[in-house]
């Protein structure tokens, strides 16, 4: 068969053109370190590849939320620390307020020192995350949540909402808490609240609230101890109508039991003095309130005032010590909660590294070039090619002539 020198020539062109195409594709996944360079090259590796980076990608983005939720967490526990310093010192305080000792002035100059620590409690209330969003407002993050009020009260401005962060496929976790919740609550656990009537005239001075019987039927309740003009008490609950649940012949220092609680009180009480044994929810469990309370208590002179003054100021004192420990005590708890959040985080930060080595691992098996066999494959494409060229070369100089 006879090959015309056209069709000689377009077949040689033809075949090294595509020896260069491949010489030149080897190149390329040499210089990308990869095995394909579309994914026409290898659809199932390409396919598998773009499903393990779509992963990874999605792995990093839940990687930044967890570092903005550790950012979130560590100052609200930076500010947690700071509010249980605080109501431990004015625990301190409060203690000290009752030492007899001390004259109008030294109790005046203990409630300009619990101001103060009320004034830095408010302040780590409204503690912001670095970013403009307060951390107890709830979901109204972007104004201050507790505001001093004309009269000197302080209002709560955010309400219970939980912002809650992805971070991870099926975990969600709450970066803050709010205000409601750490200042203005109690644990569930807190123990009774006992507090003396606003217009008691006698020298009655309780103790604290013990539980002799918690399995009581009225257990629980609220109750109201009252004095008559002939030594006796009555206590009954706060229920509509209320209840008696004891009644008996009043004895300085000897326990009156009630609702499977016990409690004393020294001193004489007056016809119509009245305690109200309330449980800690329904005492008042604004932290802020009960703060202030104790201020004005602190500041109320004794001079003239007689037993009665005396036994008012111990008797708010107490209330005042039993509210404030009760708040430290839910402080810890949300802090403790807290903590474990940031652990959590951190063995999601873990699991997360781990499951990224792997799937990087896996995409590097589907993708990744094995650099040897590349070369070897460049250097015998490049030698297939020479040869061809050389074998046209040869091929292309021969004539009859050279015969002649």
């Amino acid at each position: 068969m006879r090959i015309s020198t056209s069709s000689f020539y377009e077949q040689s062109i033809s075949a090294m053109g595509l020896q260069q195409q491949n010489l030149f594709q080897v190149q390329q996944k040499l210089s990308a370190g990869t095995k394909f360079l579309t994914a026409g090259d290898d659809p199932v590796g390409a396919a598998r590849a773009l499903g393990v980076s779509e992963t990874l990608a999605e792995s990093a983005q839940y990687a930044t939320s967890r570092d903005r939720a550790m950012l979130s967490l560590t100052r609200e526990e930076s500010a947690l620390d700071g509010v249980t310093s605080i109501l431990q010192n004015i625990k301190t305080l409060t203690v000290q307020a009752g030492n007899g000792t001390l004259s109008d002035a030294d109790r005046a100059a203990l409630a300009t020192t619990i101001q103060s620590n009320l004034d830095q409690l408010v302040g780590l209330a409204n503690s912001d995350d670095g970013n403009g969003q307060f951390l107890f407002a709830g979901y109204k993050s972007a104004n201050a949540p507790f505001a001093v009020q004309a009269g000197g009260g302080i209002q709560y401005l955010g309400d219970q909402g939980q912002r809650l962060m992805q971070v991870d496929v099926a975990r969600q976790i709450s970066t803050s808490d709010d205000g409601r919740s750490v200042f203005q609550s109690v644990q569930g656990s807190a123990g009774y609240v006992t507090a003396g009537g606003a217009v008691n005239t006698g020298s009655g001075v309780f103790s604290s609230v013990g539980v002799a019987d918690a399995t009581d039927p009225n257990f629980g309740k609220d109750f109201q101890i009252s004095f008559d003009a002939v030594g006796n008490y009555s206590v009954a609950t706060n229920d509509t109508p209320p209840v008696v649940t004891a009644t008996g012949a009043f004895v300085a220092g000897e326990p009156i039991s009630f609702g499977g609680l016990q409690i004393s009180v020294t001193g004489t009480p007056a016809a119509g003095d009245t305690f109200n044994v309330t449980t800690a929810r329904n005492a008042g469990a604004d932290i802020f309130a009960s703060i202030g309370e104790l201020v004005t208590a602190l500041r109320t002179p004794l001079t003239g005032a007689g037993e009665e003054g005396k036994a008012k100021l111990l008797n708010a004192l107490s209330t005042a010590n039993v509210k404030v420990t009760n708040a430290h005590d839910n402080v810890l708890t949300i802090k403790s909660s807290v903590g474990s959040r940031m652990n959590e985080l951190d063995a999601l930060d873990d699991s997360g590294e781990t499951r990224d080595l792997m799937d990087k691992s896996y995409l590097s098996a589907i993708q990744d070039l094995d650099p040897v066999a590349a070369i070897s494959e460049f250097y015998q494409r490049q030698s297939s090619l020479q040869a061809t060229q050389l074998t046209f070369t040869k091929l292309n100089s021969i004539a009859l002539f050279n015969y002649l």
